[in-house]
């Protein structure tokens, strides 16, 4: 697969943790980018990356491998390798990587899997190996059990927890996990598990998905001992203060309990999970026969930054509809923050809700006036270029503690906003983007080129060509990348500018139509359709800044004058003082 082009540039998964993104590509390639801080991206260094870079797993094993899924906690991260990259999720999985670096403090929750150390190269992580599906007993769920090593077919993480599941649907977890008490035998605890901690409270029943909190796990069950595709039961269990498990209550939860919304004899289908800090989304569907698609996306937990999409910042104790969303979308994909939450349609919609000013949200409009604050409904994203919708073809969003990532375009082109410090939203900036900016990506490096062709003896006319042609190649993408950089400066001085005169971020709607359309550019004509369009308070603002700037103005030709004339006497009175 070293070769294969028409993979080597797709996005397939995408994970966002605290600071830092992981994306997977599809001839089974893992990239990071963000906050280095604790080697969480896996480069063997701390230092921040503005752009995707390559995780390099060649330093831990003694061959390439081909990874098939990626998962972020809040400061660790997670990779999965498979023997194969056919279908990256739907293959058999044998090898459990993973690298990151929590915290000080972090690194003793065991969500690395390891006791007392950090890594910020990969690392393998060889329990899974010595565990083997022989040794699992009455957790064997097929009807024939194999030797050899555990086959892992998926992972998560959250907070300071990691969790992966099995071919055989077994969860396991380890980190910072929910346990009983060991004082009472009764509340919960959260202690440290070095070690991966089968889940036994399922019965024999596969677990097919799962997503963790800060301290809550959510899970999606099948409803019979075999999965075979039909319809999955909801689990619940951790902390619950902020009634982030959907039970009705605040009592936190050892052990898994059903969502009795959504029990095997529920009129909908749950079929995507996500949990944000201390609250939790669903999306959901009907089940029906016909050819409607009709989908919902249900919250619950804490609200008080309007992270549930409900209109207020009211936390809730049972799943309730994001009612603002259009009813007609058919949503493919949501993800929480710490407090905010997103979702994408199937034609390129994006809502957001909940933390205000990018720190997660970013719909352009919202952060002026009266406007200025936290997202209580879903705002849609400002993604529409001249042409229409720019998020052509979505495949996954996916939001961090403060930034949101979307992967779009069959896969081939990565947008972010939120929170900018640190490289976050890999576009090559430091700075917060209030609207959808574009990832560098694919990043203009050798690894996306085709490998020249092996020769004996000899060099070919043909594989001179083709090294003539990657050097030019090589240097063309360099030009590229010193453009994007320049490009990169000079969109945030007239942002800067823009921000003093107007008040808020620059966008792409604030670019004059006739720009757009044609590239001619009427400034006068401009400033003048501006002005019409302008509120109230838009104008107060401007005739206040041109006060304020006139002022300076006037004050500094005064200063100059004055410093010219003290020029033109100390001559006259330094001759005066000779004679």
């Amino acid at each position: 697969m070293e070769g294969n082009t028409a993979l080597s540039g797709k996005v397939v998964a995408v994970a966002a943790g605290e600071a830092h993104s992981l994306i997977l590509i599809g001839d089974g390639r893992v990239y990071s980018w963000g906050r280095g801080m604790f080697g969480r991206l896996g480069t063997g260094s701390e230092v921040d990356e503005l752009f995707p870079v390559q995780v390099k797993f060649e330093t831990c094993v003694e061959k390439r491998l081909n990874f098939v899924g990626v998962a972020a906690g809040a400061y660790h991260s997670l990779a999965l390798a498979g023997s194969s990259v056919l279908h990256a999720l739907l293959i058999t999985l044998r090898l459990l990587m993973h690298f990151f670096l929590c915290n000080l403090d972090c690194r003793m929750d065991g969500q690395l899997g390891v006791s007392g150390e950090n890594y910020s190269l990969p690392h393998l992580m060889d329990q899974f190996l010595e565990l083997g599906s022989s040794s699992l007993g009455s957790l064997d769920h097929s009807e024939t059990k194999s030797e050899g090593p555990l086959k892992i077919c998926s992972i998560e993480a959250g907070g300071m927890m990691s969790v992966a599941i099995d071919d055989h649907g077994t969860l396991w977890m380890w980190g910072n996990c929910p346990q009983q008490s060991s004082k009472n035998g009764i509340s919960i605890s959260f202690e440290n598990s070095f070690i991966p901690i089968p889940v036994l409270d399922f019965h024999g029943h596969p677990v097919v998905k799962v997503a963790c909190g800060s301290e809550h796990v959510v899970a999606l069950v099948g409803a019979r001992e075999t999965y075979k595709g039909e319809y999955l039961v909801c689990y619940s269990w951790g902390n619950n203060n902020h009634g982030q498990l959907g039970l009705g209550d605040r009592e936190s939860r050892v052990h898994p309990e059903i969502v009795e919304m959504f029990n095997q004899d529920s009129s909908w289908d749950v079929y995507e999970v996500a949990c944000g800090a201390h609250h939790t989304a669903l999306l959901t569907r009907k089940k029906r026969t016909n050819d409607t698609l009709e989908s919902v996306c249900l919250t619950f937990g804490l609200g008080d930054n309007g992270q549930l999409g409900h209109g207020t910042t009211q936390s809730v104790l049972k799943p309730e509809p994001v009612k603002e969303l259009p009813q007609q979308a058919y949503l493919i994909s949501v993800d929480c923050g710490l407090f905010h939450t997103s979702v994408v349609s199937s034609v390129g919609d994006v809502w957001s809700w909940g933390m205000e000013k990018g720190l997660g949200l970013c719909p352009d409009a919202s952060f002026t006036g009266t406007d200025a604050g936290d997202a209580a409904s879903p705002l849609l994203m400002s993604g529409y270029g001249v042409d229409g919708p720019i998020f052509h073809n979505p495949i996954q969003v996916a939001c961090g503690a403060a930034h949101t990532v979307l992967v779009a375009n069959d896969g081939y082109k990565l947008w972010s906003w939120g929170r900018g410090t640190s490289g976050v939203l890999g576009n090559g900036k430091t700075i917060n983007c209030f609207a959808p900016s574009i990832v560098f990506w694919p990043p203009p490096t050798e690894d996306f080129k085709q490998p020249e062709p092996e020769t004996v003896g000899e060099e070919s006319n043909g594989s001179k060509a083709v090294a003539e042609t990657d050097r030019s190649l090589s240097l063309a993408m360099e030009e590229i990348r010193l453009l994007q950089s320049k490009l990169s400066i000079m969109e945030q001085y007239g942002g800067m500018l823009h921000g003093l005169v107007f008040g808020r971020p620059f966008t792409y709607q604030d670019i004059p139509i006739s720009l757009q359309n044609s590239g001619n550019f009427d400034i006068a004509k401009e400033w003048e359709s501006m002005l019409e369009s302008a509120d109230h308070s838009k104008l107060v603002r401007l005739e206040l800044f041109y006060r304020d700037m006139r002022a300076t103005i006037k004050d500094k030709i005064m200063k100059r004058r004055i410093q010219e004339i003290i020029k033109e006497c100390l001559p006259s009175s330094t001759t005066a003082k000779l004679g």
